[in-house]
């Protein structure tokens, strides 16, 4: 009795957990390898792109998948751990094939490509069988119809298209979180990231710049028109846009500047104005700051804004008026973790801790370091000569500003585990590709 094969639509792989043997979770299913080489021949599909410790990416041979289901991908035996270089003759199906504009031969439907569907052969190989492809949007239709059809029925799969769009490649990117979003943009072709950067919207651009490494942002930044970087460094954290901002021609930076909101600018311009390395040019803007009148109600109504960070929702900074920094005169600080053994109703100025110092905004990365450290602290205030709140220092900026420059592009180094360990030649490729 002859059974169906196994169909597995690429799109719907990306973030899927990646199991080995054991059970154990090693990575996550970013993207698929195919070659192509005519549009009448069914493409091979050679591998998955898994992400594995943390940022880096690797190649895992479909020889070593077991099974594909609608939660997880099975592996067996090693995994070669060598970063993933794609080759002039492979094409990626998420970063490359979706958006593609394509025609179906039986019909002369003309559409984009917004899934392809992969089976295993008899042999054991897997092969990308069909092409789910959307028509444009017609009359009072939000979205087009869309048509599932054979690979050998699609045109303008094995040409590169100039005009690519990215509206399903955006749809993965905007699942992921931002680091992962950064990763996926940084390894795609040069063509293909211009045309998603295009794409994203200002605040989700933001989020992506500030993951990217430092020479991924100021190629992106100035590839854009000077209107639309201005709106992009708006949403970034005034920090982060300082730092990208403080890596671009001074020309074009004073020109970006001027762009700016005077506001938003003007806290730029303010940590520029700081000394590389301290605590002064590494501190945010926007710590949640409260008056002294503020309840502990009110404290933990403003920490759960969903777009504080864990460190920066850990404290919050009580200052007399005005409450923005710089600020009127430093009260002191109250953590979380103490304001919820209290009434809701009491005042965060009855739980400042005053057991402390703040650090200065010349103290430098060492003293910003050893001040963290000595307190057990994840954010702590700068406060000016005269007392005022000029920003906080938190911990995710003290390790950005430790790490070295092109510490995002860097490898991440491979823990010693039975994946890697005792293989015989981490170089030798575990298939061969193309």
């Amino acid at each position: 009795m002859s059974t169906a094969p196994v169909r597995v639509y690429a799109a719907r792989l990306v973030g899927l957990p990646i199991y080995d043997p054991q059970g154990e979770q090693v990575g996550k299913a970013r993207d698929v390898v195919v070659t192509i080489r005519t549009e009448s021949s069914r493409p091979r599909v050679l591998g998955l792109v898994a992400e594995v410790f943390g940022r880096r990416r690797i190649f895992v041979p479909m020889t070593r998948v077991t099974s594909i289901d609608s939660g997880q991908v099975y592996t067996t035996g090693l995994l070669n751990m060598r970063r993933f270089q794609q080759r002039s003759t492979e094409t990626l199906i998420i970063g490359q094939m979706l958006d593609r504009q394509v025609t179906i031969r039986s019909t002369g439907v003309t559409g984009v490509v917004y899934d392809v569907a992969m089976e295993q052969a008899r042999g054991r190989d897997w092969f990308l069988s069909r092409v789910a492809v959307q028509e444009p949007a017609k009359g009072l239709r939000r979205r087009g119809q869309t048509h599932v059809v054979e690979w050998s029925d699609v045109q303008g799969l094995a040409r590169r298209s100039p005009t690519q769009g990215a509206t399903h490649l955006l749809h993965a990117i905007q699942e992921m979180r931002p680091a992962d979003a950064a990763t996926m943009i940084h390894e795609l072709p040069v063509e293909r990231r211009s045309q998603v950067v295009a794409a994203l919207d200002d605040e989700r651009l933001a989020e992506v710049l500030e993951e990217l490494p430092e020479d991924d942002q100021v190629e992106i930044v100035a590839a854009l028109d000077r209107e639309r970087a201005a709106d992009v460094l708006e949403e970034m954290s005034p920090e982060d846009a300082a730092d990208l901002i403080a890596d671009l021609p001074p020309e074009t930076a004073q020109s970006l500047l001027d762009l700016m909101e005077p506001e938003e600018a003007e806290d730029v311009r303010r940590l520029m104005s700081y000394e590389e390395n301290t605590a002064g040019a590494m501190m945010t803007a926007e710590p949640v700051i409260l008056g002294p009148d503020a309840t502990i109600a009110d404290a933990l109504a403003h920490v759960r804004n969903p777009d504080l960070t864990a460190a920066q929702a850990a404290v919050v900074y009580v200052c007399r008026p005005p409450l923005e920094v710089p600020t009127g005169k430093f009260l002191g600080i109250a953590h979380i973790q103490r304001l919820l053994r209290e009434p809701p109703s009491s005042l965060v100025a009855g739980a400042l801790d005053e057991s402390m110092e703040p650090l200065r905004p010349e103290d430098s990365l060492d003293q910003v370091a050893a001040h963290l450290a000595t307190y057990n602290l994840v954010a702590a205030p700068v406060v000016d000569e005269n007392g005022h709140l000029v920003g906080a220092v938190t911990v995710d900026d003290l390790l950005d500003h430790l790490l070295p420059d092109n510490w995002r592009e860097k490898a991440v180094r491979a823990e010693p585990n039975r994946l890697d360990s005792n293989r015989p030649d981490s170089t030798r490729p575990e298939v061969t590709r193309g």
